[in-house]
């Protein structure tokens, strides 16, 4: 615990507020939120190229546990079973008004993280976000094609070849990603059973902890989870939307050596110089 860590239980923030006392999850209004409820509207454009919109919303962090010294997989499954319900709580409340709530978690400073006390971020927006739209249309293409959700086929597909390697999640081979959604058709996390909650901390347990193990460091990654978007998108048919989450490992192309990705890799596609069994 350190009285100078502002997500510490006690301690003061950047804004002169005090946190609780917290002994489980705490969620609290971001300090330096990058989206305001009540961002101005832009001038009018002179041109169709040039044309602008306002980017509204509002920002969260959550604290996952008390203790600075712990992260996700080397807590509890009650204590991760608590942040899940508490991201299920946050994705509904905020789903109410917004389109998309963006949960993520930045984990280790390799990955932008600048404080290790175990948190994520939740953002919820006034607009679909580039992912979001991309997921949105192809999923939604695939099951009008095919009708079948697009995740719940791919999913299927992986069980019926029997690619051990990817028991607890989908991993395209390429890559150390993981692709983590339930079995049964599930748009959003608040859509969840008592007992699939259950099954989603031990499963997040044990992929974290391969992580960490398998390099020998508590490893670096972003996640997020994406599922049918919200707000006004209630009242809509969203059948073509499954439920999944990204994890999103650091390019290296070493133990000690970062890849930084330029020139080809940000003009069209990134590349991964290693195979997952190198």
């Amino acid at each position: 615990w350190d009285p100078k860590n502002p997500l510490c239980p006690g301690a003061t923030r950047a804004n002169g507020e005090v946190n609780p006392q917290y002994e489980g999850t705490f969620v609290f209004p971001n300090d330096f939120p990058a989206l305001q409820p009540d961002a101005p509207e832009p001038g009018d454009s002179d041109h169709p190229l040039f044309r602008a919109a306002a980017a509204r919303g509002v920002c969260k962090v959550m604290c996952f546990h008390p203790w600075s010294d712990l992260t996700l997989p080397l807590m509890s499954l009650a204590e991760i079973r608590a942040v899940i319900d508490a991201w299920a709580e946050l994705a509904a409340e905020l789903g109410a008004s917004y389109p998309w709530v963006q949960i993520f978690e930045n984990k280790g400073a390799m990955m932008g993280c600048s404080n290790p006390h175990p948190h994520c971020q939740v953002w919820a927006s006034s607009f679909l976000p580039n992912e979001a739209r991309l997921e949105d249309r192809t999923q939604r293409q695939h099951l009008t094609q095919h009708s079948v959700p697009m995740l719940l086929e791919y999913a299927e597909q992986e069980a019926l070849r029997k690619v051990k390697t990817r028991l607890l999640s989908v991993s395209p081979p390429w890559k150390l990603d993981f692709l983590l959604l339930p079995r049964r058709h599930v748009c959003r996390l608040q859509d969840l059973r008592e007992d699939e909650r259950d099954s989603l901390a031990s499963i997040m347990q044990r992929l974290l902890i391969k992580y960490d193990n398998l390099f020998e460091v508590s490893f670096p990654y972003s996640m997020g989870w994406h599922g049918a978007p919200t707000g006004p998108y209630l009242e809509e048919d969203c059948r073509h939307w499954q439920l999944h989450a990204h994890y999103y490992p650091p390019l290296l192309r070493s133990a000690t050596v970062r890849k930084f990705m330029v020139g080809y890799e940000m003009l069209a596609q990134a590349q991964r110089d290693l195979t997952p069994e190198q």
